[in-house]
């Protein structure tokens, strides 16, 4: 009888001292989750932190290639022009030093969409001196099928679809990639039309008018 009380003691001891493991096992895999819980908001935060930067590389890259090309720039004499053409380009190189690279994970079907939405867009870019308006039309038409809020212009259906399959993050550098697109047909064409009007008023000077 006394053996069997010992026995049982030792059992009841045994089976708390696993119980009591478990225990502790199973707190160090909370507290482990935890943590990686934390890590999963941080590397978050870094990409949007990424991505915003890369976007913040586009726009100033955007922004010195408009004063460069702008009225502004053409209305100034050649020296005073020289000079801020030296720094704008310096500002760009500057710029172009800065490298951000945000992957975006994608599966199969998201990589044959961002493929295809990708050559449609470059066919446009690269027919765009070829006919600047027609371009523009087209490339609204892909700008249309971009957003969520009802547009001005006809919606390319087809190229719809085909963004609305891409990576949510490829999604928005497309929209960002069209807008930049026909922002800078938007600045040639203004520029064509400056150069139309100085060379009919030259003519016009020229003739004694």
């Amino acid at each position: 009888m006394a053996q069997a009380k010992i026995h049982h003691a030792k059992m009841t001891e045994a089976a708390k001292g696993k119980f009591s493991r478990s225990m502790s096992m199973a707190d160090r895999s909370g507290q482990l989750l935890e943590s990686l819980d934390q890590l999963e908001i941080r590397v978050e935060a870094l990409r949007e932190a990424a991505t915003s930067m890369e976007q913040e590389r586009e726009c100033l890259l955007d922004m010195i290639q408009s004063i460069k090309n702008s009225e502004e720039m053409r209305s100034i004499c050649d020296g005073e022009r020289e000079e801020l053409s030296l720094t704008a380009n310096r500002l760009l190189g500057r710029t172009l030093t800065v490298e951000i690279s945000v992957e975006t994970i994608r599966n199969s079907t998201q990589e044959d969409a961002l493929h295809k939405a990708t050559s449609l867009i470059d066919e446009i870019a690269t027919k765009l001196l070829d006919d600047m308006d027609g371009a523009r039309k087209r490339l609204m038409a892909l700008h249309a099928a971009c957003v969520t809020e009802a547009p001005p212009v006809p919606i390319d259906t087809k190229f719809q679809t085909i963004v609305i399959t891409c990576a949510l993050e490829d999604q928005k550098k497309i929209k960002r990639r069209l807008e930049t697109l026909i922002r800078n047909v938007d600045n040639a064409e203004k520029n064509i039309k400056i150069m139309d009007f100085q060379k009919v008023d030259d003519l016009n000077s020229a003739n004694g008018k």
